[in-house]
């Protein structure tokens, strides 16, 4: 049976595999004391929002949201910025269960929406669409990579 959590710093533990997993599936290198610290201090300091899926109390996937804020809409919103399955419990519908478990939470908080961006070969994008997500082509996304410190 699924069961969908919001995480604490007492699932970190669970998180972790997952959480490296899906570092792993975007081309970093794993490493999971790196990835607890990372979960673990995100937690903490309530800088995100960490669902958990379980099946059967097994650790399956999770989602992680960050909160942010528009200032034309004048309201909160959340990136949806994590979201992985386990490879072994794809296609069971475990990775809509969280969007929708997200979305829910969302206009729980009186929140204006979910952001999110994704590889355009990511697959998922199908899964996305399929729940109501519309690709929004009116913009460009930028991003500035600050060097590294010496």
């Amino acid at each position: 049976m699924l069961k969908i959590i919001r995480a604490n710093g007492r699932h970190i533990d669970l998180i972790t595999p997952l959480f490296d997993a899906y570092r792993v599936f975007y081309g970093q290198n794993s490493g999971n004391n790196a990835s607890a610290f990372f979960i673990e201090e995100r937690l903490k300091r309530n800088e995100s929002i960490i669902f958990l899926a379980l099946e059967n109390e097994d650790p399956v996937g999770f989602t992680q949201l960050y909160k942010t804020f528009s200032s034309v809409g004048l309201q909160p919103f959340f990136i949806l910025n994590d979201l992985y399955v386990d490879k072994k419990h794809r296609g069971k519908g475990i990775g809509a269960a969280l969007l929708e478990h997200a979305k829910k939470h969302c206009i729980e908080m009186g929140s204006k929406g979910l952001a999110l961006e994704t590889a355009v070969d990511n697959p998922a994008q199908k899964l996305y669409e399929k729940l109501g997500w519309e690709n929004d082509g009116s913009v460009k996304h930028y991003f500035w990579t600050a060097p590294k410190a010496t």
